[in-house]
């Protein structure tokens, strides 16, 4: 399930870490967390290699994004050691608000591929976007893909669909730069992340096939259920103080 919906339209942490928590509380925090990335990592890859296959994208300004967020993904994994997860969630909260009110009230966002030329503003661009996801993926990460997806269709003007293939590339790169630090570390459950990583390749052809069928329509709906669907996670996390 969590392969299917990340490559659909990503969030498949939502589904699969939750699980983790739930499945195995004996092990720690660090192990689960370098299970996920692990098993996600062959999902998100082979979601990208289908969409790379089928689907066009502006590979420049992807590319630029994918290098800047691997090398923030570390930082941002640093950071956790110096502020508080509690600091950054009310702000991620407003974020996510404003994201979704804005793809509900602009009806054609992302349902028309527009793609903007790309110089070297728009790869300054793809730079700062990437080092700000990146480190965000490292410090936090519930709502990398959505935020990716947004950024790729409001300032490189590609639609739903090609905003979710580009944004696995991108996934892929902050994955990897996370896999660098858990496996050396030893925070994976193989035993565990090996099956799941096969389940999260099966699961990412699904969702891949159902997003290249539906194409944009489908994916837009999609992309609204989980922007909500994280607001209301947050927002109770947030409330709780969980």
């Amino acid at each position: 399930m969590a392969g299917l919906v990340d490559a659909a339209v990503g969030g498949g942490g939502l589904v699969q870490l939750p699980g983790l928590f739930t499945a195995l509380p004996q092990h720690t925090p660090a192990a689960l967390l370098g299970t996920n990335k692990f098993s996600s990592f062959f999902g998100t890859a082979a979601a990208g290699w289908r969409y790379a296959r089928n689907v066009r994208f502006p590979w420049a300004p992807v590319l630029f994004a994918a290098a800047t967020a691997f090398v923030f993904s570390f930082a941002g994994a640093t950071a956790v050691t110096l502020l508080p997860r509690d600091a950054v969630r009310p702000l991620i909260l407003v974020l996510l608000v404003a994201m979704l009110a804005y793809t509900l009230v602009k009806k054609d966002f992302g349902a028309l591929h527009r793609p903007r030329d790309v110089g070297r503003r728009e790869l300054g661009l793809a730079l700062l976007m990437g080092a700000a996801i990146g480190f965000y993926d490292g410090l936090f990460g519930p709502g990398t893909g959505s935020f990716l997806i947004f950024l790729f269709i409001r300032f490189f003007g590609l639609d739903f669909l090609r905003a979710t293939a580009a944004s696995k590339i991108v996934n892929i790169a902050t994955n990897l730069a996370a896999l660098s630090f858990f496996v050396p570390s030893g925070h994976v459950l193989l035993a565990f992340a090996v099956p799941m990583a096969a389940a999260n390749v099966a699961g990412a052809f699904a969702g891949t096939r159902l997003a290249l069928r539906g194409g944009t329509p489908v994916i837009r709906k999609l992309f609204v259920t989980l922007v909500v669907v994280l607001i209301a996670k947050m927002g109770w996390d947030t409330i709780t103080g969980t």
